[in-house]
């Protein structure tokens, strides 16, 4: 399972982007979702939008204690501590492939 976190807004998209976006149900900034491998192509599509990494199921049960999802998302707040950059790829930004880190940033995200 992948978590995926909408980190840039709407401004300057591209329709492709934006309507795969809407297809993964990620429609604002600060939005999360729990997602399979089969949806692994679409995140990679909005790479430069999203940041996302493997979550253990026990973290995902953690998560529900937490906050309350709503078709399949979540709403976050800001991280605290902010972002590093939201243009440049991790580890010297926050978009893209995180692996296990993921965790860590949706934990500031609480």
């Amino acid at each position: 399972m992948y978590a995926v976190v909408r980190i840039r807004g709407r401004v300057d998209i591209a329709k492709e982007a934006e309507d795969t976006l809407k297809m993964i149900k990620l429609t604002r900034p600060h939005r999360m979702r729990i997602v399979d491998d089969k949806m692994l192509p679409m995140i990679k599509k909005v790479k430069d939008f999203v940041t996302w990494g493997e979550v253990s199921d026990e973290f995902v049960g953690e998560l529900s204690k937490k906050r309350k999802e709503r078709n399949g998302v979540y709403a976050l707040n800001p991280p605290k501590g902010g972002l590093k950059s939201s243009k440049l790829a991790f580890p010297k930004g926050d978009l893209g492939y995180r692996g296990k880190k993921i965790e860590d940033f949706i934990k500031r995200m609480w």
